[in-house]
């Protein structure tokens, strides 16, 4: 029996043919076509198409230095292609000014001032990118932030650190939200709670591209995966199809099946 595009990885996918099919809301979120980026010798990123489609979301998955920081980086225009295409809910990445208001993110360690407390620290963000003041509220309320708001961001600890960064990715409502290890630092309640709130804002609507190396995590949490190993994509697609794929293996060895196969 063959299989459709949609259960190949993204590797032996048909010809002519996208990995990812369109989602019921319509269309995709992010798309690349052959998308490189070199630094000297180093392929950071090579010839990768994957599509993501609108109102998911996506875990993105890769060991380190399969080229997932370089690809954010290339989506939010933070460094520029040496090859390839894409477009961000539907508009070019040449055009970046198109998109970039409907985008939130956190990548990295985020940046704050440590002297000032979290309400300050977003009020100031909520004024430098015109964002309505309300917003502050709204965005402590759904990270769960609101009864520590007044206190200086120096005292939080990583967790805390990381829903801040969160809320500052949501101050704009974007339609996109793109997450490297938001997870990081947070405890087990903390992580639940994170679940809750990228399922509640799945369900307003918006794309969610989520990088994390928690791939239990991300096998609860994530309806499509996009896997990464050296700059290239080795699956994009469904995690239900990705799961039948093998009955019976896990998540994890699965993953490491893809990677160990790619590498020899």
């Amino acid at each position: 029996m063959s299989l459709s595009p949609d259960r190949l990885p993204a590797s032996q996918a048909a010809p002519g043919t996208s990995s990812a099919p369109a989602s019921a809301s319509g269309g995709f979120a992010i798309e690349t076509h052959g998308l490189s980026k070199h630094f000297g010798k180093l392929t950071a990123v090579s010839g990768l198409t994957i599509s993501v489609p609108v109102g998911t979301i996506t875990g993105f998955i890769g060991p380190n230095g399969a080229g997932k920081t370089t690809t954010i980086r290339l989506l939010l225009g933070l460094v520029r292609p040496d090859a390839g295409s894409a477009t961000i809910l539907g508009q070019p990445l040449t055009h970046s000014l198109g998109y970039l208001p409907r985008v939130g993110a956190l990548i990295e360690a985020p940046a704050f001032y440590p002297s000032l407390s979290a309400r300050t620290n977003l009020e100031i963000l909520a004024r430098l990118g015109d964002y309505p003041s309300s917003r502050v509220r709204e965005v402590l309320d759904l990270v769960e932030l609101s009864d520590r708001a007044h206190d200086r961001v120096g005292s939080y600890s990583l967790g805390m650190k990381q829903r801040l960064g969160v809320a500052m990715a949501l101050l704009p409502d974007p339609d996109l939200l793109i997450l490297d290890e938001p997870a990081n630092g947070l405890d087990p309640l903390g992580i639940i709670a994170t679940r809750d709130l990228l399922r509640r804002l799945r369900e307003q609507g918006k794309t969610i591209f989520l990088s994390s190396h928690l791939l239990g995590e991300l096998e609860q949490v994530a309806d499509w995966l996009v896997m990464l190993n050296l700059g290239k994509a080795l699956y994009n697609g469904s995690t239900r199809a990705f799961l039948d794929q093998h009955q019976g293996v896990t998540f994890e060895e699965r993953f490491l099946a893809l990677l160990k196969g790619e590498q020899q």
